[in-house]
């Protein structure tokens, strides 16, 4: 009751229905700004009263706010829903609503805000460095800093995260009508009679939609039969599960858990922190949220104890394969193929990211960019000294939070020297499209493609699509002397692709494995391919 009338006080005697559109050329997540924040409360105990509304549900406290100087008003403000949130605490994580009176008001094309407080990171960089790893594979929020005030006080420095909201969908599906759920486990009330138990958000198959509402949120207006058939195919017919799971992405986001350490997610005890959408092709994609906690900050897999260092350090990356307990790891890797493609992802991050120093730069980069930020703000969770020796020492008694490169420079030299890992995959060059000859008048009328692939490839794919959009095609591709591959068994394949339907532009990438591993051919093939026309070709 309480709740209700605060609320109703506040919409009554504090709205103006007034706002202020501005236009701005900056990029609201961009990475090399600290952007800035001011909120403004009439009430004095704005602090009591978060708490409060928190405490109790879901309440939006009314506001108004300036974000780089674009003043909105008639906005809500609650501290977030994550199990960092304490009463009292001298910070929290916060979201800002700023659509909650007028539903057009946005900061270019932002309805809300998401503020972490990044609780267990002292190096203020897990999220932000994390989350550009993760954009470079798969569709991950774009994550960057924000000085914080309220009522004119410096209330700390926050890392601004990008909700996953209908702009991110469109942005990174082309839409936003399809199922979308977030992974919401309950960790505090028990699970409901006939369910499972400790399922959380690990896809098992359950017995009843009750039992999907324990650990799920529903963000579509349906979807709890979509979510049920994921799991049922998943659990029950993994065979069938490319028809509903884009594999290729899941398989990404499960690389990128395990050689991160991010165990506050799928790959961890309560298998959270993630979304899940489907598409117009009826495919759900699993999509990252709340890095806070990676790079072994969470260390507890579900299966014994928290792992200590050096357990991170060496962390299997067939962590979970016989765990039935975890169905999208266990299934998926079950199926050969999809085994060799995981750990080409695996030797992707570790190659493209971890191999040589650079993460430590960049990871520098960012706290040289903040470090005054971080100083001026009183409410921080560590001190200097915690922040200066957060890379390369272990910090804090109870929490004992890893340093960054105390655990993954030894993490990547144990992944590079894993049996699974170390096997050398097929190598992909020499790729070339047929053009027209010099001075002949007969056109090139399709797209023959050839590529050199050594180390013993057993099989190769040619993955394409007309134009840059929608979802690639298949088609082997062959050393046999008879698909454009000059001579038989001389380590070039080849394949046509004739166009129909006027196609005449073509984005392709290739895949190859050998007995013991995979590649690709760009790495990034989801963000980067080839490309071809037939205009091109012609001239």
């Amino acid at each position: 009751m309480k709740r209700s009338t605060l609320a109703l006080f506040s919409l009554i005697f504090l709205s103006h229905f007034t706002h202020i559109q501005a236009q701005s050329d900056d990029n609201f997540y961009d990475v090399n700004k600290i952007q800035e924040i001011q909120i403004t409360f009439e009430q004095e105990n704005w602090q009591y009263v978060l708490d409060s509304l928190r405490f109790n549900g879901n309440g939006l406290l009314l506001g108004s706010v300036e974000i780089n100087g674009q003043r909105f008003n008639d906005i809500g403000v609650r501290y977030r829903e994550s199990r960092s949130f304490r009463p009292g605490n001298k910070r929290n994580s916060m979201y800002i609503k700023l659509n909650f009176i007028d539903k057009e008001q946005n900061y270019q094309g932002h309805g809300s805000v998401k503020l972490s407080s990044a609780l267990r990171d002292p190096s203020m960089a897990r999220e932000v460095f994390g989350y550009e790893i993760a954009r470079k594979y798969m569709p991950a929020p774009q994550a960057n800093y924000t000085k914080v005030f309220v009522n004119g006080e410096y209330y700390g420095l926050y890392v601004n995260v990008e909700p996953i909201d209908d702009e991110f969908l469109t942005a990174h599906f082309g839409e936003s009508e399809g199922t979308f759920l977030r992974c919401a486990p309950n960790l505090v009330e028990p699970e409901p009679s006939g369910c499972k138990s400790d399922v959380f958000g690990s896809l098992q198959y359950d017995n009843s939609a009750k039992c999907y509402l324990h650990n799920f949120q529903l963000l579509s207006e349906s979807g709890w039969d979509d979510l049920i058939e994921l799991t049922y195919i998943l659990n029950q017919k993994p065979s069938e599960i490319n028809r509903v799971l884009n594999v290729d992405r899941t398989l990404w986001m499960l690389a990128f858990n395990n050689v991160l350490a991010n165990l506050s997610s799928y790959t961890g005890r309560y298998s959270e922190n993630y979304y899940l959408y489907r598409d117009s092709e009826g495919k759900f994609t699993p999509i990252l949220y709340d890095l806070n906690l990676c790079f072994g900050s969470y260390k507890n897999t579900g299966v014994g104890s928290d792992l200590k260092l050096k357990d991170l350090q060496s962390m299997d990356p067939m962590l979970h394969v016989d765990n039935s307990a975890k169905p999208l790891i266990s299934r998926l890797l079950s199926n050969e193929e999809y085994k060799l493609v995981y750990l080409a992802h695996i030797r992707t991050l570790v190659n493209d990211i971890f191999r040589k120093d650079q993460y430590v730069e960049r990871i520098n980069e960012l706290q040289t960019m903040i470090r005054p930020a971080f100083e001026e703000d009183k409410n921080r969770y560590y001190s200097t000294e915690d922040f200066n020796n957060s890379l390369d020492n272990t910090i804090g008694k109870r929490s004992r939070i890893p340093g960054l490169k105390e655990l993954m420079t030894p993490r990547t030299e144990y992944l590079k020297e894993n049996a699974l890992l170390a096997v050398v995959p097929p190598v992909i060059s020499e790729i070339s499209v047929t053009r027209r000859e010099q001075f002949s008048s007969v056109k090139v009328e399709d797209f023959k493609i050839q590529a050199r692939v050594d180390k013993f490839p057993k099989k190769v794919m040619l993955h394409y699509r007309y134009g840059d959009t929608g979802s690639f095609s298949s088609i082997e591709m062959h050393d046999d002397g008879k698909n454009n591959d000059g001579e038989a068994e001389d380590g070039v394949f080849g394949v046509t692709v004739k166009p129909t339907d006027g196609k005449s532009a073509i984005q392709y990438y290739i895949y190859a494995e050998n007995a013991k591993a995979a590649t690709y051919n760009p790495s990034r093939y989801m963000y980067e391919q080839h490309s071809s026309s037939l205009e091109a070709l012609n001239n």
